[in-house]
């Protein structure tokens, strides 16, 4: 038997019906959601990072890449933990190369919030941070735009990339690319953007109010009730009310 096959089983034995019919609902997969159509057995997160564990030396890079096209929503993300795992035993830029190689072939896959989030910062983010200064490639995604859900995620890769950034104290990359989708369409990168603006507010007030003071009458609200989260009650009041106190 395959190692994907083992893992496939696995995660079937743990598979819940009344949780699979939580979680469709919750990350939206009715008829022109987001999620459309997306298959959940409904294991948990910790559970599948549990397998992940358990078979992350075992597994060939073909076959987690096999796995990472699967319809089911648990097979992507446990790939995706596999993904990481590879990512972080390999030393060198060559091997980790691999990794990110592997996950920009895959993007149309990552097509979830839970599985951007938990998956773009450890793989994207640390290599274009620590390996590969050249990021370009955010700038690529972030300005994808064919009205499809598939671009959103890419859009979400590229701004919750950054979040890697944003813990070493790096924060030119997330205010250009909050630029880029400052008009965005769609409230899941309101709130994705929102996010990380307030990660560089926690590290840098100054810089955060100062990006705000400019940008916060053509921020779609969402975004902006996200980035001043951790604001002072009076500071929120006067941001959502656009009147300032001298």
């Amino acid at each position: 038997m395959q190692v994907i096959d083992k893992i496939k089983n696995d995660l079937l034995k743990l598979s819940n019906k009344k949780k699979a019919e939580v979680l469709k609902y919750f990350f939206k997969t009715g008829k022109g959601q987001y999620a459309e159509a997306d298959i959940f057995i409904g294991v948990t997160v910790p559970e599948q990072r549990k397998i992940a564990k358990k078979f992350s030396v075992e597994i060939s890079e073909n076959e987690i890449e096999e796995l990472l096209s699967s319809e089911i929503h648990e097979h992507r993300m446990t790939a995706l933990f596999l993904l990481i795992l590879k990512y972080e035993k390999y030393k060198n830029e060559k091997e980790k190369q691999k990794i990110v190689d592997i996950y920009l072939r895959n993007v149309c896959f990552i097509n979830n919030w839970d599985l951007v989030d938990l998956s773009s910062p450890k793989i994207l983010g640390d290599f274009l941070y620590n390996f590969n200064n050249d990021r370009t490639i955010l700038k690529k995604l972030a300005e994808t735009r064919n009205e499809t859900f598939h671009d959103i995620w890419k859009n979400r890769i590229a701004i919750v990339s950054t979040y890697y950034f944003i813990k070493n104290n790096d924060f030119t990359d997330t205010l250009e690319i909050a630029d880029i989708l400052l008009n965005h369409k769609h409230d899941l990168i309101h709130k994705a953007t929102g996010w990380m603006l307030r990660e560089v507010g926690k590290r840098n007030f100054t810089l955060l109010n100062e990006y705000l003071l400019k940008n916060h009458k053509n921020m779609p609200r969402t975004a902006l009730r996200y980035a001043i989260e951790k604001f002072s009650p009076e500071l929120k009041k006067q941001f959502l009310s656009g009147n300032f106190i001298n």
